[in-house]
């Protein structure tokens, strides 16, 4: 099964890494995010991937053409202003099947293989994996005017949003059309009015790289050996 990686915007919130290289290939630790997201994959059996990039597409292009993986990679440039949605559209010939599909900066420790059995059991075009964001700061617990409790970005357990990890189905492709679109918008949109967008519910780890603070939580996970996506 074929694994897609949306690899192809700017980056501009995290600007410090992305004025000279994509976001995906901003290091977390001593590899890429995009690596360590390719590398939970294999871990699943998954072992043929397509990127779609825009932005400064050589490097990642380069950089997985020296790279050997047990796994087939293909890079395909699918334009810097394309937006998620049409940059799905123009892999539309290689997606004759079922196939996952996420983003190039986000992390998670989902069970793709319950990912995969719950999309088979559902029966919709695409399913999404809902997440509990990371809160942005840290959260106390007060008790009689003292801390009891401090934890520093804990993951919410309020709110579901979407944390990428898709299973989909070729037919989701006919819901987007020929306008620059983000897959965020009107294709999803779409399936929600036809029923055919379904939410796996991961509770545990998932986090999101936008900003330079996010990639030094990382970081930090990796140096402590604390990273769930590595475990």
């Amino acid at each position: 099964m074929k694994v897609v990686i949306l690899a192809g915007g700017k980056g501009t919130r995290i600007s410090e890494y992305t004025r000279s290289i994509p976001k995906p290939m901003v290091p977390v630790g001593s590899k890429p995010i995009i690596e360590h997201i390719i590398n939970y994959y294999i871990k699943y059996g998954f072992k043929e991937f397509i990127i779609a990039t825009g932005y400064k597409n050589e490097i990642i292009k380069n950089y997985f053409k020296k790279k050997k993986k047990p796994a087939k990679i293909k890079v395909i440039n699918t334009g810097v202003k394309t937006l998620t949605g049409s940059r799905l559209k123009k892999l539309e010939k290689e997606l004759k099947q079922t196939f996952m599909l996420t983003y190039g900066d986000g992390l998670s420790n989902i069970n793709l293989k319950k990912l995969l059995k719950f999309h088979k059991k559902n029966k919709r075009k695409i399913t999404l994996t809902a997440v509990h964001p990371p809160a942005r700061f840290g959260e106390l617990s007060i008790s009689k005017n003292l801390v009891t409790k401090f934890e520093e970005k804990p993951q919410l357990q309020k709110g579901w949003i979407n944390g990428g990890f898709f299973v989909v189905e070729p037919e989701f492709l006919k819901l987007i059309g020929i306008k620059n679109v983000m897959l965020e918008r009107s294709p999803l949109t779409n399936a929600v009015n036809s029923k055919n967008l379904a939410a796996y519910k991961h509770a545990g780890f998932w986090f999101c790289m936008d900003t330079l603070r996010d990639k030094i939580v990382l970081d930090e996970m990796v140096k402590n050996k604390k990273s769930p996506w590595l475990k």
